[in-house]
């Protein structure tokens, strides 16, 4: 659940939008006001004997109703896009304290335990996983058989290729896939507890475990 913080911000941001898309939608009355005022005045001291061209004047409204149109436009869409950000946000926030998978290679060993997975683009006859220390020297292989495509899970026991208990830490893993022989395309998933969320100029961020700065769209799935 979001806090009361993060949903009052949520809600200042969105009523901020609205207070921007009234002030814009004002500015571009005011200027089509301004204009009309200006061609009145205009065609009331207009010489008789030269009076200004119909379709001058027909131009300058379909001009004018143009640009109005596209002002308007903008507003609209900008209103969208704050409170798309908005709804984002507290999206985001609901994430806060759940596990999730993120594109990465990265696998903590905590109380003996660790928890990975992998995406393929399609099925595999077999899969295996490769963990490494921070030397990157091969610690265990683990064995996982035939895969379907989409998004898998592995765990880690916590022991090594010895069967000795490996020491709590941060480690690394290669996925490796292979369908009828050949290489099959798949790629690591990191397994993370979202701490914060964030929101900046590159939209709404989370910080996963020791992961900064990802995006909403690389969140793979949700545990």
């Amino acid at each position: 659940m979001p806090s009361v913080t993060q949903t009052n911000n949520a809600t200042s941001a969105t009523n901020a939008a609205a207070a921007a898309a009234a002030t814009t939608s004002s500015t571009a009355a005011n200027t089509q006001d301004r204009f009309l005022k200006l061609l009145v005045t205009q065609m009331k001291n207009q010489d008789p004997l030269n009076p200004m061209d119909n379709a001058q004047v027909t131009s300058q409204m379909a001009q004018l109703s143009t640009v109005s149109g596209i002002d308007k436009l903008n507003v609209t869409l900008q209103a969208l896009s704050d409170s798309m950000t908005s709804n984002q946000s507290l999206q985001a926030a609901s994430m806060i304290g759940h596990g999730v998978l993120v594109p990465g290679n990265g696998v903590d060993l905590i109380n003996g335990n660790a928890f990975g997975g992998f995406e393929l683009t399609e099925g595999a006859d077999r899969m295996t996983i490769s963990i490494k220390d921070e030397a990157g020297s091969l610690v265990r292989s683990i064995q996982l058989g035939a895969q379907p495509a989409g998004i898998g899970h592995w765990q880690w026991d916590g022991l090594d290729s010895s069967g000795a208990k490996a020491a709590d830490g941060s480690y690394t893993f290669i996925a490796n896939a292979v369908q009828a022989g050949s290489q099959a395309d798949v790629s690591g998933l990191q397994f993370g507890m979202v701490n914060s969320v964030s929101q900046g100029k590159q939209g709404v961020t989370l910080s996963v475990g020791q992961l900064d700065g990802i995006a909403m769209s690389q969140v793979k799935q949700i545990l």
